[in-house]
């Protein structure tokens, strides 16, 4: 495959909103990873790396795997003013670190779209350092939208859950 092509492939990888692609062929093998998008923009930038190895079944001493950056691409999405969720209120992140649903991977979700919660009730963990968090909804309400998957990356005052506050 020529550099040519591997560039055109990474700018259709960053223009589809596809976080990884993975090509195998009896010769190469590439791989093209992109960052999670956020809210209204996605996001290609903190290299988007391409893997290309060598051909399969080649000496030891053939090409090194070689890597190509992405080109830095935002795209912006339109997001309306006026949204459903604007009558809702968010639980935020207190802190950057990975979200989980659950205390651990056999046990169930702290909260889930349709319940309950008022203040004090535990909804999420956030792992920082190795340490896990128990957050707390300072809300009452009744969970209407839960906005990220088990084990995602999150920010400080990311939004976790929406709650409807009647």
């Amino acid at each position: 495959m020529k550099p040519s092509e591997i560039q055109d492939l990474i700018k259709f990888v960053a223009k589809s909103g596809v976080s990884e692609v993975e090509i195998e062929d009896k010769d190469f093998k590439i791989t093209i990873k992109t960052p999670p998008h956020k809210k209204g923009k996605f996001i290609v930038d903190t290299p988007s790396v391409v893997q290309m190895q060598a051909p399969i079944g080649a000496s030891v001493m053939a090409a090194p795997a070689q890597e190509f950056a992405a080109p830095t691409t935002v795209v912006e999405v339109p997001v309306s003013e006026e949204s459903d969720d604007s009558k809702y209120i968010a639980i935020k992140s207190p802190m950057i670190g990975t979200f989980y649903r659950r205390p651990s991977p056999d046990k169930a979700n702290f909260v889930s779209v349709g319940d309950d919660v008022s203040e004090d009730t535990v909804v999420c963990m956030i792992e920082a350092m190795k340490l896990f968090n128990e957050i707390e909804s300072e809300i009452t309400g009744k969970i209407v939208k839960i906005l990220l998957d088990d084990g995602s990356p999150v920010e400080y005052d990311q939004p976790l859950f929406l709650v409807d506050p009647s």
